[in-house]
C-alpha cells in the first residue's frame, strides 16, 4: 500500500477492519487535536496530532515501513499529516476514505473520550468476572467505623495528590500486587482500590484477586467521581506512598504474578532475542520498562522506554499505536512486568516478558532521549535580544507552541498561544510585527513550525534559543493564565474525572458512557479481547 508524492493511497473502512481482524500491523492515526479526537473516533484510532508529528513519530512508529492510515473529520489534516510522514521516511502511508464520517457511514462504530480500548476492556472484565465493588457511601461508613481496611489509589501520584479518598495510599496500578501484601499483611484486612472513575480500580482489584491475595478486595465503585456525586469530601495534596517491600514479599509476589501471566498466555523472551527484535525489519517491537520512573532513571535497558505498567494498561494505544505489534516488558523483580503483560495479552497483544536481566544490563541512566528528525535550519535569537525587542511596540510578536496547559502555567509576557495545526487560522488574530519570535518549552517544535509561519507573514521569523526554558534560564519572569489565545485550547480534552470543578452532570454522563462500552464493543467486533478466569 504505497503512496507517492502525487497520489495518496486511500484505505476504506473494509480495508482497515480486515487488518484489525487479521491481526496485521496497522497504525490508525487520528491526527486532529485531542478534544475533537475525543468527540468521535474508531476504537483503535490513536491520537497523534499533526502539529506534533516530528516530535512523536520516530518514538511511536519505530518501523518506517509500517502501514499507517491517517484520519480526520474533513478538516484537511489527514492528507497533510500523511505527506509529512512520507517526508520523514515512512513508506506505507495512506488516508482513511471519508475520515470519521466515512467510518460511520460504512457502518463502523464510533467511540468518544480517550483511551477507549483500555476503558472498554475494563468494563468487559467487570462484566465477565463480576469484579467486587462497594459504593462511596459504603466505603465512607467503613472509614467512619474504623474498619480494619486499607484504601489504595491506583492512579499516577500526581493525580492522587490532586484529589484522593480520605486515608488512601498512592499505589499506582502495576505496583499493587507487589506492594499491597506489605500494606495489608493481615488476611482479614479489607483492601479497597480506587481511581478517578472505573477502569484502573477494576483492573487493580482484579489484579489482586487474580494474584491470589487472601484479603477481601473490592473496587470503590466509580472512584472519586462516585465519591463526589455522593456529596462526600475529598482530600487534596496528600503524599502517602508505599514503602520498601521486603524480599520475602517480593519473591512471593513474583511467583503469583508469573502464574497469572502464564494463564493469560504471556510469552517469555531472552535479552539477545529482544536486542534483535528492536531492529528487526518487517516487524514492530516496543520495549517498555514498567517500573517507577525513579527506578528507570537510576538505570534501564537500552531501547526501552519508561512506561509505568498501570498507565501502559490504561493508555495502551498512546504508547503503542501500531495495533498488532509485539510488546516486550521489563522490570527487575518479575512482578510488575508479568502483571502488566497479563492484561495486555488479554487485550489481544502479542506480549513478552524479558527474563534473565542482569543488573549490569541496566547501563543507561536518566530519561530516554526521543529520536527526532534533524531540526530545520532557522535563524535564532537569545533571550536578552528578545527582552530588548519587547520594549518596542509593534516590533515583536511572540508565538508560543507549548500545549495549552503548559502555556497557562507560564509563558513569556505578551506571548500568544498558537496551535501549529491551526496556524493559518491563528495568524489573522496575531498582531502584525517586524519580527515574529517562536518559542515552546524547549524550542524544538518552534523550529519545525518556522517555515510554515514564514509563508504566512511578511515579517522576519526567528526562533528563541532554548525556547521558554532559555528565557527562564536568563532570569526573566513569566506570566500565567490564558492571556492571549490565538488558537482555541482544543489540544486538551477536559476529562470529566480530573480536577475538582467538573459539573455533576458531566461526571454522571461519563459514568453512563462507561457502562455502555461493553455493548459498543459487541457492535464494533474488532477488539479481540478475552478475559481469563
Amino acid at each position: 500500500m504505497q503512496a507517492t508524492n502525487e497520489t495518496l493511497r486511500t484505505w476504506s473502512y473494509t480495508d482497515v477492519r480486515a487488518a484489525l481482524l487479521e491481526h496485521r500491523e496497522i497504525a490508525l492515526l487520528d491526527v486532529r487535536e485531542e478534544d475533537p479526537h475525543a468527540q468521535a473516533h474508531p476504537l483503535f484510532a490513536a491520537n497523534l496530532p499533526l502539529g506534533r508529528i516530528e516530535l512523536d513519530a520516530y518514538t511511536k512508529l519505530p518501523r518506517r515501513d509500517v502501514p499507517i492510515v491517517t484520519l480526520d473529520d474533513g478538516e484537511g489534516l489527514a492528507e497533510r499529516a500523511a505527506r509529512r510522514l512520507i517526508e520523514l521516511g515512512y513508506s506505507d502511508v495512506g488516508v482513511l476514505a471519508g475520515g470519521v464520517s466515512g467510518w460511520r457511514d460504512a457502518g463502523g462504530e464510533l467511540f468518544r473520550d480517550v483511551n477507549v480500548p483500555s476503558k472498554a476492556f475494563g468494563e468487559l472484565v467487570a462484566a465477565r468476572r463480576h469484579t467486587p465493588s462497594l459504593s462511596a457511601e459504603e466505603v465512607k461508613s467503613l472509614i467512619d467505623a474504623g474498619t480494619d481496611m486499607v484504601i489504595v489509589d491506583a492512579r499516577r501520584f500526581d493525580e492522587y495528590r490532586t484529589m484522593s479518598i480520605p486515608t488512601a495510599v498512592s499505589v499506582p496500578g502495576a505496583e499493587l500486587v507487589l506492594r499491597v501484601p506489605d500494606l495489608a499483611p493481615r488476611p482479614e484486612t479489607r483492601v479497597i482500590v480506587n481511581c478517578a472513575g472505573r477502569t484502573r480500580s477494576i483492573i487493580g482489584t482484579q489484579s489482586l484477586i487474580n494474584a491470589g491475595l487472601p484479603n477481601p478486595v473490592a473496587a470503590l465503585r466509580n472512584g472519586t467521581i462516585g465519591w463526589t456525586l455522593a456529596g462526600q469530601t475529598l482530600e487534596h495534596g496528600c503524599d502517602r506512598r508505599f514503602g520498601e517491600t521486603p524480599d520475602a514479599t517480593r519473591e512471593h509476589a513474583a511467583q503469583s504474578a508469573r502464574s497469572v501471566a502464564d494463564r493469560a498466555g504471556v510469552r517469555r523472551a531472552r535479552p539477545d532475542e529482544v536486542s534483535a527484535w528492536l531492529t528487526q525489519d518487517g516487524r514492530t517491537t516496543y520495549g517498555f520498562d514498567v517500573r517507577t520512573p525513579e527506578e528507570y532513571r537510576s538505570g534501564h535497558l537500552p531501547g526501552f522506554r519508561s512506561t509505568p505498567g498501570g498507565q501502559l494498561v490504561q493508555e495502551t494505544e498512546m504508547f503503542a499505536p501500531v495495533r498488532g505489534a509485539r510488546i516486550v516488558l521489563a522490570d527487575c523483580d518479575g512482578v510488575r512486568a508479568n502483571m502488566s503483560a497479563s492484561w495486555l495479552a488479554q487485550m489481544g497483544w502479542e506480549v513478552y516478558v524479558l527474563d534473565g536481566i542482569d543488573p549490569a544490563d541496566l547501563r543507561e541512566a536518566g530519561d530516554a532521549v526521543a529520536p527526532l528528525p534533524p531540526l530545520p535550519e532557522v535563524r535564532r535569537i537569545e533571550a536578552q535580544e528578545l527582552q530588548s525587542g519587547l520594549q518596542q511596540p509593534q516590533e515583536v510578536t511572540v508565538i508560543d507552541f507549548a500545549t495549552s496547559a503548559e502555556y497557562q502555567r507560564g509563558h513569556i509576557p505578551g506571548a500568544w498561544f498558537t496551535l501549529r495545526s491551526q496556524l493559518a487560522e491563528a495568524v489573522s488574530r496575531l498582531p502584525a510585527a517586524r519580527r515574529y519570535v517562536l518559542t515552546c518549552p524547549d524550542g524544538r517544535l518552534a523550529c519545525f513550525a518556522a517555515a510554515a509561519l514564514q509563508s504566512l507573514v511578511n515579517g522576519e521569523v526567528v526562533v528563541l534559543e532554548g525556547g521558554t526554558a532559555g528565557w527562564i534560564a536568563a532570569g526573566f519572569e513569566l506570566e500565567t493564565g490564558p492571556t492571549r489565545m490565538a488558537s482555541p485550547p482544543i489540544d486538551r480534552y477536559r476529562r470529566p474525572y480530573e480536577g475538582t470543578d467538573n459539573p455533576h452532570e458531566a461526571m454522571q454522563g461519563y459514568l453512563d458512557w462507561e457502562y455502555g462500552l461493553v455493548a459498543q464493543l459487541e457492535r464494533d467486533g474488532t477488539h479481540g479481547f478475552r478475559v481469563i478466569d
